[in-house]
């Protein structure tokens, strides 16, 4: 298996030694961010892109790695050489968020009073602690200041926070499928994933790492996530009624239920049950608005940074006019701002795909920030 772009790649550990302090107010003694880059930094440090990902995403982001969840990077048809985020013009860096389950620090990490995994004591994660544990990598590398952060979905509230909380340190913000919060309805699509996981008898309240793990509540919650990440017409042109044998002697199913079925087995095998659980919270608890009494307007006045935010007409979970809310606001606040609505396939997951209206607006939008 290959790569058309960053070839082989290697992951990259940093142990932050000092104490990391969460939002919440709860203390790691020990921080650690695994991560990846792809190009070459400058000699004045000044082509760097931070690349955040999303809900079960990793930092292997792009280029080959055999030993990652998947050896393809998630997001490799965007990054490399003449691709979108160019790797001949950029120096990107991708890393796993903190409460990840790839590497970072998270509830499978040892806890060093105990000796095991922390499991449901590791703390509460918010979008705001990816963010910092970011800038400190930032540091670590010696990078002052990104010409873009760039992400999709969570990604993307990740990108808006750096613009929010570090302004001096953020040329531009690439907000793709992301909306300002989440509405009731999204926040219960999560619970309800959230349920799936903590009424599996194999949750065990958290403590299951030395036992077997709670993969079938998992692999609901995992085949909930995917009818929310596509759409009534792409889930139609994929499967129809389209129906195929079960496998095991029993008849036939529809076509989607094996490829629901197969999603979730698949991602209960790789994924951390506690770590979906943090993210799905730290997802539903962003609201960048919060501090400013509700008001995004007044919330966005600090960022300094040119943005572009992208939408996906077929996207149900993150619709269009959600992400208009957050270009009125932007406007209204005076910043710069460039909104792509695009008719591509695949829903929310549009956002993972090989569109070239997408790729074309990303392209030309990072291509002016940093000049060939």
């Amino acid at each position: 298996m290959s790569s058309q772009g960053c070839g082989e790649v290697a992951e990259q550990l940093v142990s932050l030694d000092e104490p990391f302090g969460f939002a919440s107010g709860a203390i790691l003694p020990r921080l650690q961010i695994a991560y990846e880059t792809y190009g070459e930094l400058d000699a004045q440090r000044t082509n760097a892109i931070l690349v955040c990902h999303a809900l079960s995403g990793h930092h292997h982001a792009a280029g080959v790695r055999d030993s990652a969840p998947e050896p393809i990077g998630w997001w490799d048809n965007m990054i490399g050489p003449g691709k979108p985020i160019d790797t001949n013009r950029f120096f990107v860096v991708s890393s796993n968020n903190i409460g990840g389950c790839n590497g970072s620090s998270g509830p499978s990490s040892l806890n060093p009073e105990t000796g095991k995994p922390y499991g449901r004591d590791f703390p509460q994660t918010r979008v705001e602690d990816w963010v910092e544990g970011q800038r400190l990598l930032a540091d670590h590398l010696g990078i002052k200041r990104f010409a873009a952060v760039v992400g999709g979905s969570i990604g993307g509230m990740q990108a808006l926070l750096w613009a929010l909380r570090h302004p001096e340190r953020v040329g531009a913000a690439v907000v793709i499928a992301c909306p300002p919060r989440l509405t009731s309805q999204n926040i219960a699509f999560n619970e309800i994933a959230r349920q799936a996981i903590i009424r599996d008898p194999n949750y065990a309240a958290g403590d299951y790492y030395d036992d077997e793990p709670p993969r079938r509540g998992l692999a609901v919650a995992r085949m909930l996530g995917h009818v929310t990440y596509l759409s009534d017409a792409d889930m139609e042109r994929k499967f129809g009624r389209a129906q195929r044998s079960s496998g095991d002697g029993t008849g036939k199913i529809f076509q989607v239920e094996s490829y629901l079925r197969h999603q979730g087995n698949k991602f209960s095998d790789r994924f951390d049950a506690n770590t979906y659980l943090l993210m799905t919270r730290a997802l539903d608890a962003f609201d960048p608005a919060a501090d400013a009494g509700g008001d995004l307007i007044a919330a966005l006045a600090p960022a300094s940074a040119q943005f572009l935010v992208v939408s996906f007409e077929h996207d149900w979970r993150f619709p269009p006019e959600r992400c208009r809310e957050l270009v009125a606001s932007l406007v209204a606040a005076g910043k710069l701002v460039s909104y792509a609505q695009l008719d591509a396939p695949g829903g929310h997951d549009a956002f993972l795909m090989d569109d070239p209206h997408y790729h074309a607006a990303v392209r030309g939008f990072l291509q002016r920030q940093v000049p060939a």
